[in-house]
């Protein structure tokens, strides 16, 4: 089997236009000179060139990138351009979704199940092929490697009951204590017994723009308690039904147990965890802020509304016959 060295940060990607190059070539000595502040006011907000742009600021918060100066993640000119990137991103979400405050009625709907569902999971169950499987994990790989991470953001802006209730789900996601049943060491595990690279972004390249917007939204909302709060409940409500599925799916098509068990272990804690977001964590934000109703309705539906278009995506390509990623995979020997 082959090893990763995870010691290696990731290689930056590949640009796809002015933005994600102004941004690479400015972590590779370029300087901060070419930030053009009104290209980015009129991107498309869920285009690839934006979203890859985005995601290269946020990385260096995280994990950054091999070769890149750590004070990146500090420059002015640099934050000022993600927030002039952020904004476009916002006010597209924004204008993308209903709004409203009905933040109970919101999570209800996410508890009905539709009957003859169609969705992705649902497709994998089915009549999924295996080529669809491995095309799957790449994509959730940008957001598994690193699960919990972004959510972690929001911890210093929460207070009692639900401060408390929200660091105990993210202890579950970082493995209670075990660094072996971390989240995103059971998904490094799970690529490599499908045969893909477990590397951190290794499939950054590959994947398109409609991917990054769902694991950017995450970063995004981090500094918005509210939004976060939403888009974590929802998180925690859809995860089960699609883990079931999910495993349902590799058995039939013979997974191997490593692949399996990442998504067993999801059934099992997130049923929980649906329980403890929205009586802990939303219930008491609620109580204690209700100003943040509209915010915490704004994470709900960015969430439904980009995880669709993703959705959306895998299932034109896939009923196409076509791939859903924007290069070929590359595959362990």
């Amino acid at each position: 089997m082959t090893t990763i060295d995870h010691t290696v940060a990731a290689s930056l990607p590949q640009v796809r236009g002015p933005l994600s190059a102004a941004t690479v070539d400015a972590l590779t000595g370029g300087g901060g000179d070419g930030f053009d502040l009104e290209a980015a006011a009129h991107a498309d907000p869920f285009g690839d060139d934006l979203q890859l742009a985005l995601h290269v600021c946020y990385e260096l918060h995280y994990q950054g990138f091999d070769g890149v100066d750590p004070g990146w993640e500090w420059d002015p000119a640099l934050l000022g351009f993600r927030a002039s990137l952020e904004r476009v991103f916002l006010d597209g979400i924004r204008e993308a979704v209903p709004g409203g405050d009905d933040v109970e009625g919101l999570l209800d709907d996410l508890l009905v199940e539709p009957v003859g569902g169609d969705g992705v999971s649902h497709f994998l169950r089915d009549k999924g092929e295996w080529w669809h499987v491995e095309e799957y994990f790449a994509h959730r790989s940008i957001y598994h490697l690193k699960e919990g991470d972004p959510h972690a953001w929001v911890i210093p802006r929460l207070r009692g009951r639900a401060k408390a209730a929200l660091v105990a789900v993210e202890f579950d996601e970082f493995g209670g204590g075990r660094a072996e049943q971390a989240h995103s060491r059971l998904f490094a595990e799970l690529l490599t017994a499908a045969g893909l690279s477990d590397g951190y972004l290794a499939y950054l390249d590959h994947v398109p723009a409609c991917t990054l917007a769902t694991v950017n939204m995450m970063s995004l909302f981090g500094l918005l308690r509210g939004a976060l709060v939403g888009h974590f409940a929802v998180a925690e409500i859809t995860t089960a039904p699609a883990a079931r599925r999910m495993d349902q799916a590799l058995e039939r098509l013979g997974g191997a147990a490593e692949c399996r068990y990442f998504y067993t272990e999801h059934i099992e804690a997130d049923a929980v965890h649906e329980q403890v977001l929205r009586h802990d964590v939303v219930g008491d934000l609620l109580a204690r802020e209700p100003e943040l109703t509209a915010d915490i309705a704004l994470g709900i539906q960015a969430t439904t509304l980009l995880e669709d278009r993703l959705a959306g995506h895998l299932m034109r390509s896939w009923t196409a016959g076509e791939s859903s990623l924007v290069r070929p995979l590359n595959r362990l020997p």
